[in-house]
């Protein structure tokens, strides 16, 4: 009989939590991505950990806001569908601040369905004074059984081990569901997408990111394996977000692309020659024919 262990485990929390932070550190690697932004992760990105004789699986889900457009139902679907489909959750919250109405739905959720859950509080590295942090414990241990609380931070990497030991504790019999080398179950070319959104929540304006997409077209090894061929386009909604991507001369289309290129370099092991362009979709949030092309589920559009 086997002793190998495994689980479905997802990560959720309120936006700019730090989930996606938290299941990059946990990984090793960046396959969510990161930004000061809420709403940053729009798609369960599936993260896997395999260590010793234990295999997690990661839903990576975005945070739970009001839905305002298609493809924001799309988003509290997803997270939805994550919880009711699990072994687990870790429901990341922040430090020194009391649970919102978001948290009190999810952990609703997570005693319907009689879910283990493991409370994770993030930025702990933002606190001083760890009075106020043991008050907090104390009053979300009380609104359910939790597992493990773990306080911890993904930016120093404090108790992120004691988390996942949490979780290999709370992981069922069961043999491995991945290749022990797979780290995602994310197609190439959505990791490389992610990435180059990942900039444009870094680098634009706050209003304009939410209103982009990024689509890589084409993406071709050369036979050597030496350079990655890549064109990709980016999606927005106006004429004037179309102005403010491309920049003066094009300097803010080069910044994005020379950052992502730096994280794909880095990701994929060789050179990326990265073509960008810029075009206008009007409300493409909004557009069903738009989001399915973007990968976006058609089950989303029939609710």
């Amino acid at each position: 009989m086997s002793d190998r262990k495994s689980a479905f485990i997802a990560i959720v929390g309120r936006p700019n939590v730090g989930k996606s932070s938290i299941l990059n550190k946990m990984l090793g690697e960046k396959i969510a991505i990161v930004s000061s932004k809420p709403q940053t992760t729009r798609t369960r990105i599936m993260g896997v950990l395999t260590e010793e004789n234990c295999q997690l699986v990661f839903i990576d889900t975005p945070g739970l806001h009001k839905p305002r457009n298609d493809l924001d139902r799309f988003m509290l679907r997803s997270v939805n569908e994550s919880v009711a489909g699990v072994d687990m959750c870790v429901l990341v919250v922040e430090p020194d601040k009391p649970a919102a109405e978001e948290e009190l739905q999810l952990i609703e959720k997570f005693r319907a369905l009689d879910l283990p859950a493991v409370l994770a509080i993030n930025k702990i590295d933002t606190v001083n004074d760890k009075t106020r942090l043991a008050k907090q414990i104390s009053e979300l241990s009380g609104l359910y059984d939790f597992s493990a609380v773990v306080p911890c931070s993904a930016q120093t990497g404090s108790g992120i081990d004691i988390l996942k030991k949490e979780m290999r504790s709370l992981a069922g019999e069961g043999d491995f569901l991945f290749d022990e080398d797979t780290l995602t179950d994310q197609p190439e070319r959505v990791i490389a997408a992610e990435m180059i959104r990942e900039k444009l929540l870094r680098l634009l304006e706050r209003e304009i990111p939410h209103g982009t997409a990024v689509f890589v077209e084409r993406m071709k090894e050369r036979p050597d394996g030496s350079i990655i061929d890549m064109d990709a386009t980016i999606f927005c909604e106006r004429d004037s977000h179309k102005g403010i991507i491309i920049g003066k001369g094009g300097s803010m289309l080069k910044k994005i692309g020379s950052y992502a290129r730096q994280d794909m370099e880095r990701f994929f092991g060789c050179k990326v020659n990265l073509q960008l362009w810029v075009k206008v979709k009007e409300d493409w949030r909004n557009r069903e024919a738009i989001l399915r092309s973007l990968g976006y589920d058609q089950r989303t559009f029939d609710e």
